[in-house]
């Protein structure tokens, strides 16, 4: 960490009232504390945390004349948020119907910097601890980590405040991504949409508490921890280490050609290397992928595949000294073949983002319409309105008329903006 860093989060950590609380709960912990049959902090213990955290939590909320007591700590979200978060952090365990300190993480608490990285690398397995649930519940709660990929992701494109209305819609594409909502009534589209806005500003507010996230009523910003935080969950260069300028092009495919131009981090795995180029060329990422460098192939892990495994290979540990070229393999039906060629090995600027798409152009063929030839055979369909597979070929492709594919079309803004973070972080 450098020490530019290291004094925004120490600046972050001096402000964050959430890093006090958990230093606080922590000790509190002491040499144990018992927890109930179902393993959460019983409500007698939790009386005196909401006091001596101060949470906020309103233990039997009274509406009106009515009084509804107060079942389980776990009813007091922001209590809930700090049991967890400190779980997620290895900074207490439960250990037969205890909850007790781990020992080895307990220094951390003299060490501000590391807790607080350590805090925010692990918000994503939070959902479910201050999220509300039952009816109302969220895609968000349901697809924490995913949701809370998209957000960062957004934030840390920009160099400033983003509008709340600009966050909304690239969670709900993450989180609602392994779901199938074409029968939904617009009426519980729009209910779910509330849902979802709603908790992705409370998750807002809990990164606002930890010192990661600046929020205004109608926007959010990255503080310059949560830049430094958000850069090293995504694996991005410290400025000077080494980025790779790559261009890669969709083989036999011409008129016109697709390609991206890619700046790519050197400790990048190929694991997100695969990634990025999924977001970057317009795959959907559905099929089976290797790279190869002339030598290996490398893939996902599988013991009925002899690929070496791409979580464990770094870009920069493969031969990528300029004019080095690799190639790519998507969907092993259609055989998409890629050219990756090294262009240029540069060094990551202070306010560069990385990944990045820097140029591209050309539209992704459709997945699964038979590789490069069957792909020239669709554009000359569309093209030919007498065609006998016109309308055959319009339909398939969900269109209402053929000019609205348009082979050339390539928006790097959107890329950028959108997606190609997101896929990276993962």
């Amino acid at each position: 960490m450098t020490s530019s860093a290291h004094g925004d989060i120490d600046a972050a950590v001096g402000e964050s009232a959430l890093v006090a609380q958990i230093v606080d709960f922590v000790r509190w912990v002491g040499d144990g504390r018992k927890l109930t049959q179902k393993g959460v902090i019983t409500l007698a213990d939790a009386r005196v945390l909401v006091e001596r955290l101060g949470t906020g939590d309103v233990i039997d909320p009274a509406i009106d004349d009515r009084v509804f007591r107060t079942k389980s700590s776990t009813e007091l979200l922001i209590l809930s948020m700090i049991v967890e978060w400190a779980k997620a952090a290895r900074l207490v365990r439960v250990v037969r119907g205890r909850l007790v300190p781990v020992k080895k993480a307990i220094a951390m608490l003299d060490h501000p910097a590391q807790l607080w990285m350590t805090l925010f690398e692990t918000f994503g397995r939070l959902g479910t601890a201050f999220l509300p649930s039952g009816w109302g519940e969220s895609f968000l709660r349901r697809e924490f980590a995913a949701g809370v990929d998209a957000l960062l992701s957004v934030l840390h494109s920009r160099d400033g405040a983003v509008a709340l209305d600009e966050l909304y819609e690239p969670v709900w594409e993450a989180v609602t991504a392994p779901y199938v909502l074409d029968h939904a009534t617009d009426q519980q589209l729009s209910t779910a949409h509330r849902m979802n806005d709603r908790d992705v500003r409370r998750a807002l507010a809990a990164l606002d508490q930890l010192g990661a996230v600046t929020l205004t009523e109608d926007s959010a910003k990255l503080t310059a921890a949560g830049r430094h935080g958000t850069r090293r969950l995504r694996g991005e260069p410290e400025p000077g280490d080494r980025v790779h300028q790559v261009l890669v092009t969709l083989a036999e495919v011409a008129e016109p050609p697709v390609w991206r131009r890619l700046l790519i981090p050197a400790a990048m795995p190929l694991s997100r290397f695969h990634d990025v180029i999924q977001v970057a060329m317009g795959w959907q990422n559905c099929h089976l992928h290797s790279f190869t460098d002339g030598t290996h192939t490398y893939g996902p892990p599988d013991p009925d595949l002899t690929f070496v495994d791409e979580q464990s290979v770094q870009f920069g540990d493969l031969a990528v000294d300029r004019g080095s070229r690799f190639g790519y393999t998507y969907d092993y039906g259609d055989d998409w073949e890629h050219e990756i060629l090294v262009e240029e090995v540069r060094t990551a600027e202070p306010a560069g983002h990385y990944p990045r798409c820097i140029a591209g152009g050309g539209a992704c063929p459709p997945e699964d319409c038979g590789g490069a030839p069957g792909y020239a055979d669709l554009r000359r369909i569309l093209a030919d309105p007498d065609a006998p597979e016109h309308d055959e070929m319009v339909t398939w492709m969900g269109l209402e008329r053929a000019a609205e594919f348009d082979p050339a079309a390539f928006d790097i803004e959107r890329v950028n903006r959108s997606r190609l973070a997101v896929g990276s972080l993962r």
